[in-house]
């Protein structure tokens, strides 16, 4: 898979996430069958388009992208719950995919 194509289908996972809920790098390329890829989900991330919910996806930790100011702010106004110690708290929080 090419990298413009593995971009493609990140974002298309990412757009199903719904407000109010993060779902973590790792568990974006698991989604795709590609679970050792979270690193370049995050890639795929820093390059979303308009339109893409990048601010809904965050490390294992809960932690937000770096120098991505606003995406503490925008996941609060969604109702995302955080820690006391700033990283969102997934078990609250985490898009939980039924199948």
């Amino acid at each position: 898979m090419n990298k413009m194509d593995f971009f493609a289908q990140v974002y298309e996972i990412v757009a199903d996430i719904p407000s109010g809920r993060v779902a973590t790098y790792g568990q974006i390329a698991w989604l795709m069958g590609r679970p050792k890829c979270a690193r370049q989900v995050g890639q795929a991330m820093h390059y979303a388009p308009k339109g893409i919910p990048s601010h809904r996806v965050v490390n294992s930790s809960g932690r937000t992208a770096p120098g991505f100011t606003e995406q503490s702010s925008l996941l609060v106004k969604e109702g995302v719950v955080f820690k006391s110690n700033g990283c969102v708290d997934l078990s609250k929080s985490r898009w939980e995919i039924v199948y």
